[in-house]
C-alpha cells in the first residue's frame, strides 16, 4: 500500500508539471502558441514562420514522408536530393541487387543523374498546409447519437472537408483524428511519384552492428541512403519517365560542419508513425500478456529458419534480406518494450493515473455523468477481446506474415470473380491477368520455395497447437480432418499441387486461366479461407475496439479538463510533428555512463571479420589509420553517431536533426534499449534519440565512395 501511494503521488506531481522539453510530438501549426518561448530559451534562433509557413519556403517544405509515412526524408539540395536512413532505403537497395551486382554488400553510388535507379511505388509527400477543423467535424453532433451514428456523422463531415480542400488541385487531403477523437485536423499534402536511388553505403557501414546493435547505444552505424525526387517537366508530380526533371526544392537544409556539443539545442521534424501514450493499464497488460510474447516467439522461429537459408546461399541472402530486416526490427522492439514496461513499472503508474482520475470524477455529479463510464468501457472492451486478440496475433504472424505463397494467392480472387460470371468478359480477364503477371515478377524475384516450405511447416504446427478450432481457417481445419494432423503430409501435397510456388506453372496458368484449376489450387484455397476467417475475426474485434475507443475519447477529454495547466500533445499518427530537446549523455544504470557521441575508433574496436554484423571494409580501415577525414573530422576524431533527448518513434527514421540555426547536424535512426517503453510511456531521464552524425555521412559519400559530386550540390556551413 505504501509503495502504491508513493507511485501515485509521484505520478500526480509529475503530471501536473509542465511537460519536459524532450517529451512531446507537437503539431507545427500550434508551436507559436505552445512551444516557441521555451525553444527560444533553449537555443532556437528561428521564428515560428521559418519553421512552418504557408506563404513562403520554411523547414516544413524540406521534410517529407516516404511511402506515406513508413520513414522520413529531408531535402539537402536545390535539385531534389534527399537523405534518409539506410534501413528506409533497404528495400530499394535489395530490389536492385543481384549476385552479380550486390549493392547490399558493396554499396551503390550513381556517379551521374543518368545512373540513378528508379523505384516503382516509391513516394515522398510534403506538407502543403494544415489547419484545425474540429468545429466543422464535431460541431453538429448531439449527445443523443449512438456510437454508430456519431461515427457516420464524423465520416460525412470529414468527407465534405476533404472534397472542398482537394477541389481543383493535384494535392492529397487527409482529415485526421487527434487526442483520441476529441479534435480533428486537415492536412494537405503533395506527393511525388518518381523517387530514384542515388547512393547507399555497403551494409558494413549502413547496417554495421545489424541485429546485435539494433536499439542499442553506443552505436557506430552509418545509417543513411540517398535518393532524388523527380517531377514532370511542369514541376508537378508524375510517374517515372526519362523526361522527368529533378524537383526544384522550395526549401532545403543547409548542413553544419561545426557539429555540436553537449547541451546544444536540437529539434527533429518528421512523420512519427504511432504512439499510445494515453493507453490504460488494461491495454498495457494485454501487450505484455499476449501481443509481445506471441510476436517474439513466432518471429523468432521464422527468422531462424530464414537465416539458415540466407547463410547457405548468396541468392537467398539477397532475396530475404529486406524481409528478414523488417521482421527482426519489430521482433527486437517487442523484446525491448516488454522489458522496459516491466522494469519501469508502467502498469502501476497507469493504474495510479486511473485511480486519481476516478477520484476526481467522483467529486462532481456533472463529471460523473460525462466521464463516469470512461474507464469501465475500456476495461470491458479489453477483457472481452482477449481470446480474440490471442487468435488475431496468431493469424497475423503465422499466416499473413508467415506463409508467402498463401498471401501471394489472394489477388487471384478478382480473377475468380471474373471467371465465375455466366459469360466471362475476355477483355476484363486479360486486364486482370496482365496485372497479376506484373505482380508476379516482383514476387518471384524475392521468393524461394524451399524457404517458404520450411517456414510454412513450422507456422502450421504452431497454429494448430495454440489456436482453438473455432478461430481456425478452413484450410487448417482440413489438416486434422483430411490429414489426421500430419502437417508435413499436408505441406508436401500443397507444394506438389500449388501453382503459386512455381513461377513457370503460375505464368502458364495466367496465359490460359481456368476457374476449375484455380479453385482446386491449394494456395488459392488456403488464401480464400484464411481471409474469410481473418475478416470474420476483424469484425468481432471492431466491436471491442469501438468500446475501447469510446472510453479512450472520454478519458482523455477528462484528463485535459483535470489538468488545465498541462500542454497536451496528440499521439503520433504519421502526420508531421516537431520535437525538441538537446544533445546529451545519460546514465542507464548504476556506475555506467554513456558519452553523447561515438567515433570511428569504436567501429575498429567492434570489428569481427568472422561475424557478418561487424565486418569493416579495408577502405574504411585505411581512411581511419591515415586519419584521412577531410573537412568532416573533429580534430583527429571522426564522429559517427550522437544522442539527443528528442521524442521520436517509428516513422521518424530518417528525420533531420536540426540545430538552432536551422542547419542539419544529423539523421535520426533509432531509440535506446533502456527506454523502449517510450511509445507507451515516455521516460524523461533515460529516453534517447540515436542519430548518425551528418559529418560521418559526408565523409562516407566523399572520402569513402568518391561521390563528391553529391557533396557539391549541398550547402555546407562552416
Amino acid at each position: 500500500m505504501k509503495k502504491l501511494l508513493i507511485i501515485s503521488l509521484a505520478f500526480m506531481l509529475s503530471f501536473q508539471m509542465k511537460v519536459h522539453a524532450d517529451e512531446g510530438m507537437w503539431l507545427l501549426s500550434l508551436i507559436q502558441k505552445v512551444n516557441m518561448d521555451e525553444m527560444t530559451e533553449m537555443g532556437l534562433e528561428l521564428t515560428a514562420e521559418e519553421i512552418y509557413s504557408v506563404n513562403s519556403g520554411s523547414l516544413k517544405d524540406a521534410v517529407g514522408a516516404l511511402d506515406y509515412g513508413s520513414c522520413t526524408a529531408e531535402l539537402v539540395s536545390p535539385d531534389g536530393l534527399i537523405l534518409t536512413n539506410h534501413h528506409c532505403g533497404y528495400g530499394e537497395i535489395q530490389y536492385h541487387s543481384s549476385v552479380e551486382h550486390d549493392y547490399l554488400k558493396d554499396g551503390f553510388w550513381a556517379m551521374s543523374k543518368e545512373e540513378e535507379l528508379p523505384n516503382e511505388g516509391k513516394t515522398i509527400s510534403f506538407l502543403v498546409r494544415m489547419e484545425e477543423v474540429t468545429g466543422r467535424v464535431l460541431g453538429g453532433l448531439s449527445d443523443e447519437l449512438t456510437t454508430e451514428e456519431r461515427a457516420a456523422a464524423i465520416r460525412n463531415a470529414a468527407r465534405q472537408i476533404r472534397d472542398e480542400a482537394v477541389d481543383g488541385t493535384h494535392y492529397e487531403v487527409q482529415v485526421r483524428s487527434m487526442f483520441e477523437g476529441n479534435r480533428y485536423f486537415l492536412f494537405v499534402l503533395e506527393t511525388f511519384l518518381d523517387v530514384r536511388l542515388a547512393g547507399a553505403p555497403p551494409e558494413s557501414i549502413g547496417k554495421f552492428g545489424a541485429d546485435t546493435d539494433n536499439w542499442m547505444w553506443p552505436r557506430h552505424t552509418g545509417d543513411f541512403s540517398i535518393f532524388r525526387v523527380y517531377t514532370g517537366p511542369d514541376g508537378k508530380p508524375a510517374e517515372y519517365s526519362p523526361d522527368n526533371i529533378p524537383l526544384k526544392s522550395k526549401h532545403y537544409l543547409p548542413i553544419s560542419l561545426k557539429g555540436y556539443k553537449k547541451g546544444d539545442f536540437a529539434m527533429v521534424l518528421g512523420f512519427p508513425g504511432s504512439t499510445t501514450r494515453y493507453m490504460t493499464s488494461w491495454e498495457v497488460q494485454r501487450l505484455l500478456d499476449i501481443d509481445h510474447p506471441l510476436r517474439i516467439k513466432i518471429r523468432g522461429i521464422k527468422q531462424e529458419l530464414m537465416m539458415e537459408d540466407m547463410q547457405a546461399d548468396p541468392r537467398v541472402r539477397i532475396q530475404y534480406a529486406s524481409k528478414y530486416s523488417r521482421s527482426s526490427n519489430y521482433w527486437k522492439y517487442s523484446i525491448g518494450q516488454s522489458r522496459g514496461l516491466k522494469n519501469l513499472n508502467v502498469v502501476a503508474k497507469k493504474q495510479a493515473r486511473e485511480d486519481a482520475f476516478e477520484e476526481w470524477v467522483s467529486q462532481n455529479p456533472a463529471r460523473t455523468a460525462e466521464y463516469g463510464e470512461a474507464l469501465d468501457l475500456i476495461k470491458a472492451g479489453v477483457e472481452e477481446s482477449l481470446e480474440y486478440e490471442y487468435a488475431w496475433q496468431h493469424m497475423l504472424e503465422c499466416i499473413y506474415l508467415g506463409m508467402e505463397s498463401v498471401n501471394a494467392a489472394f489477388p487471384l480472387r478478382e480473377l475468380q470473380v471474373a471467371l465465375s460470371t455466366e459469360e466471362p468478359d475476355i477483355e476484363t480477364i486479360e486486364s486482370i491477368t496482365e496485372g497479376l503477371k506484373s505482380r508476379a515478377v516482383d514476387f518471384y524475384k524475392d521468393y524461394n520455395a524451399p524457404t517458404d516450405r520450411k517456414v510454412m511447416t513450422a507456422m502450421l504446427k504452431l497454429f494448430l497447437e495454440n489456436v482453438e478450432e473455432r478461430f481456425q481457417p478452413e484450410f487448417i481445419k482440413e489438416i486434422n480432418s483430411k490429414y489426421r494432423g500430419r502437417v508435413e503430409k499436408y505441406v508436401d501435397k500443397y507444394f506438389d499441387r500449388s501453382m503459386i510456388v512455381d513461377q513457370d506453372r503460375y505464368m502458364k496458368f495466367l496465359e490460359d486461366p481456368s476457374l476449375k484449376k484455380l479453385e482446386k489450387d491449394p494456395s488459392f484455397h488456403a488464401a480464400v479461407t484464411f481471409f474469410d476467417k481473418f475478416n470474420e475475426l476483424r469484425g468481432a474485434m471492431m466491436a471491442y475496439n469501438e468500446k475501447i475507443g469510446q472510453g479512450a475519447r472520454l478519458y482523455l477529454k477528462g484528463l485535459i479538463e483535470k489538468y488545465p495547466e498541462k500542454d497536451f500533445y496528440p499521439d503520433a499518427n504519421s502526420t508531421m510533428r516537431l520535437t525538441y530537446g538537446s544533445v546529451g549523455d545519460y546514465q542507464p544504470r548504476d556506475a555506467v555512463w554513456y558519452a553523447h557521441y561515438t567515433t570511428l575508433e569504436g567501429v575498429m574496436e567492434k570489428e569481427d571479420p568472422d561475424n557478418y554484423e561487424f565486418v569493416v571494409s579495408p577502405k574504411l580501415k585505411e581512411l581511419y589509420h591515415e586519419k584521412d577525414f577531410g573537412p568532416y573530422g573533429s580534430g583527429d576524431e571522426m564522429h559517427v553517431c550522437f544522442t539527443t533527448n528528442n521524442d521520436i518513434t517509428g516513422g521518424n527514421s530518417g528525420s533531420p536533426v536540426i540545430n538552432g540555426k536551422g542547419e542539419l547536424i544529423g539523421i535520426a535512426f533509432d531509440g535506446n534499449w533502456e527506454a523502449m517503453s517510450g511509445d507507451v510511456a515516455f521516460e524523461t531521464e533515460l529516453q534517447k534519440c540515436i542519430n548518425v552524425d551528418i559529418r560521418y555521412v559526408l565523409f562516407v559519400i566523399d572520402k569513402y565512395a568518391g561521390a563528391t559530386h553529391l557533396i557539391d550540390e549541398m550547402k555546407l556551413v562552416k
